[in-house]
């Protein structure tokens, strides 16, 4: 019997150390992804127990260890995959799947050589990683990937609204969304953490309700009724119909919006990476801070008429201030727009984007935040 509880100790003590967070310290300075023939990086993720990082390069997902040594691909999608994130509860990679007919969707189509028409269609997609053992592994017919339909997202990219006496479409000139990540209700630093999506904005500089990054929350908890494959020839519709929470943030317009989102734990606060706006009244930031210790507050949206009030999030006290907007905080810092990862303890990874003979690579680097008025992050040396 004590041979038995010997041996027991033993699994679960091997249990715990295959299980337990690789220490920040060990990890890699840079991580290359390689070359690939694909759209350009569009974000990364990491899981620090198993020790494996994912690129997403526009119409496909990578899969390697953290010396960047491949494990597996997944190819076939005609759609565009931007941000992406690992899920701790469910150890599964979500992403961000726009099929649309603007000069994004017409890019990627022309990139693969098909000729097609889409109806307008978001979807989270979701991978089950464990499946990705080899390289060119199909999306659709690999039982890798399931995905949910955001209605919200579509009722708001397909809305037609009043401005200043004139009708537009896309309401908040939503363009679909592309941040993605887990954190809990705005608020709040504990609890039940939330998948979190932040719209695509159109660079649109002659309306005023585009101002603000517009942020849903879901509980992708309770989505399993919804999961399906996505077969790009009749592509499905299953997913919530309304989001549990839907925030703003006023930051000025920024070109095509958050392209990468990141909750970070350690200071309760959520990083919004965007392009520079083209608006001459605001700063034009590219890296925004949401303090997530502050409640939402039910506010007046700065030239949203045709919205009474939204639920308003407060950007964190770092960086310098907008001169002409109190409210606004951030910095111009480029790389995070196409990848970054909060690893804890202030440490990040930024995707480092490089394209050289038709081929697309990024490094991932180690960083530090440091939340100055000079600069938000330094390099780790």
């Amino acid at each position: 019997m004590k041979g038995f509880f010997s041996l027991l100790a033993l699994l679960l003590l091997g249990i715990a150390t295959t299980s337990a967070q690789t220490p920040i310290a060990e990890l890699p300075k840079k991580i290359n992804s390689h070359q690939w023939k694909a759209g350009h990086i569009q974000g990364i993720a990491v899981d620090t127990k198993r020790e494996h990082i994912y690129f997403s390069f526009t119409t496909m997902l990578i899969k390697a260890d953290m010396q960047g040594n491949i494990i597996g691909t997944v190819t076939g999608l005609l759609g565009h995959l931007g941000c992406i994130e690992f899920n701790d509860a469910d150890g599964r990679i979500y992403g961000s799947l726009e099929y649309k007919n603007d000069s994004i969707g017409k890019g990627i189509l022309k990139q693969e050589k098909i000729e097609k028409n889409w109806e307008s269609g978001f979807y989270v997609a979701i991978f089950d990683v464990d499946k990705i053992v080899r390289e060119g592994m199909s999306a659709e017919k690999d039982g890798i990937m399931t995905s949910v339909y955001l209605s919200p997202v579509v009722a708001d990219f397909n809305a037609k609204v009043e401005v200043d006496g004139k009708v537009l479409e896309h309401k908040y000139g939503c363009s679909g969304f592309d941040g993605i990540t887990f954190g809990p209700k705005f608020g709040k630093s504990d609890g039940k953490r939330y998948l979190t999506i932040a719209y695509g904005i159109y660079g649109d500089t002659k309306r005023n309700d585009n101002d603000h990054q517009v942020l849903l929350q879901f509980d992708a908890s309770k989505w399993a009724k919804y999961e399906q494959p996505l077969l790009q020839e009749n592509m499905h519709k299953s997913g919530p119909k309304k989001a549990d929470g839907k925030y703003f943030v006023h930051t000025g317009n920024t070109h095509w919006g958050v392209q990468n989102m990141e909750y970070d734990s350690t200071r309760n606060m959520w990083i919004l990476a965007t392009y520079r706006g083209r608006k001459e009244n605001y700063a034009n930031y590219n890296i925004y801070l949401v303090d997530g210790n502050i409640a939402p507050t039910k506010s007046r949206l700065e030239g949203v008429e045709y919205q009474k009030r939204g639920k308003l999030l407060t950007l964190a006290q770092y960086g310098p201030t907008d001169p002409n907007h109190s409210d606004i905080r951030g910095w111009i810092f480029e790389r995070p727009t196409v990848g970054i990862h909060a690893l804890g303890e202030d440490y990040y990874y930024i995707s480092h984007r490089k394209k050289k003979n038709g081929f697309q690579s990024t490094t991932a680097v180690l960083y530090k935040f440091v939340g100055s008025d000079k600069e938000a992050f330094v390099r780790v040396k």
